[in-house]
């Protein structure tokens, strides 16, 4: 059993390893094309170009993935475990991180500093914490990310732009929560968020040449035709609200990693009640996104319309 175990788990590595460095040579594709076009302007331009993605990448990957990986691996199911001095050194450091942060009241805190003194007491009381507290937070913060990626894809109307920003704000997402927590997932959960947020990021990619046609039935498509712009409105308000609906699928499965317990620990359940969750979520989500949606967004499409017809 240890063995098949340990097979899963590499696999998991690898396959995660293989995503990271396919989405890396995407991205030193899509780098050196543009490098290319502004080295015929000048190639001090050029440079300039490279050095701002250079600070980019470093900023909203390289630092998240650094704060990711190394945060103590903790989930709140080893609360369940035989007290140990290695378990009780891991409780102190997310107490620590907890109290440090503004997301708790000064009551809540002083019941953690309280309980610091004794593990089994601690146990208890980041068990309370964490399902009490932590979760409602971290749930805001998922639709928050989730609104990002809704409107960020409806404006931009570039497939590959879409990918790059999926990428991006679910990366910082997961940075978020893992710090709001004070722990990350182990890594072969980790391993499989990877595969996660890269396959949402493709889906993204691909949702540009979506046709409203294999969504609509005719008889739709032809009462919608006649209204200026809903056409090109709807295509990409459907892209938005699919790329939010996966990250908070991403979101959620984070957090259920991060609290999963005897009660939920199957792949299959954590699958399932992620996406009943995320569809819940939605409404509320695109509603926010909708009155948030700058005025800027219908010159875009008159402007994509006009193309078309020319």
């Amino acid at each position: 059993m240890e063995q098949k175990n340990s097979k899963s788990r590499f696999l998991w590595y690898a396959i995660a390893i293989g995503v990271i460095i396919v989405f890396l040579l995407m991205l030193l594709s899509s780098v050196l094309n543009v490098g290319e076009k502004l080295r015929n302007i000048s190639k001090y331009l050029e440079y300039s170009f490279y050095v701002l993605v250079f600070l980019l990448v470093y900023v909203l990957i390289l630092r998240p993935v650094n704060i990711i990986l190394f945060s103590p691996s903790f989930s709140i199911e080893t609360t369940l475990d035989k007290p140990s001095k290695k378990n009780y050194k891991v409780y102190k450091k997310v107490s620590n991180r907890l109290i440090e942060q503004d997301i708790l009241s000064d009551e809540v805190k002083k019941e953690i500093i309280d309980a610091k003194g004794n593990q089994e007491e601690l146990n208890i009381v980041l068990n309370k914490v964490f399902n009490k507290h932590i979760k409602k937070q971290m749930n805001k913060l998922i639709r928050k990310n989730a609104k990002t990626v809704m409107i960020s894809t409806a404006i931009s109307q570039n497939g590959r732009l879409d990918l790059y920003t999926v990428v991006v704000v679910n990366l910082k997402m997961i940075k978020e929560l893992v710090y709001m927590c004070g722990f990350r997932p182990n890594m072969k959960n980790l391993s499989k968020l990877t595969i996660n947020v890269f396959t949402t990021a493709l889906i993204a990619e691909g949702l540009e040449n979506m046709d409203l046609s294999d969504l609509l039935p005719n008889s739709t498509l032809n009462a919608i035709s006649d209204i200026p712009l809903i056409k090109p409105v709807m295509s990409s308000l459907i892209q938005g609200i699919s790329n939010a609906l996966l990250t908070l699928r991403i979101g959620i499965v984070t957090r259920k990693y991060l609290f999963s317990d005897a009660k939920e620990i199957t792949k299959e359940e954590i699958r399932r009640g992620a996406l009943l969750e995320a569809a819940g979520m939605l409404p509320s989500v695109i509603a926010d996104a909708v009155t948030m949606l700058p005025k800027k967004f219908l010159g875009l499409f008159k402007k994509k319309e006009k193309k078309e017809e020319a």
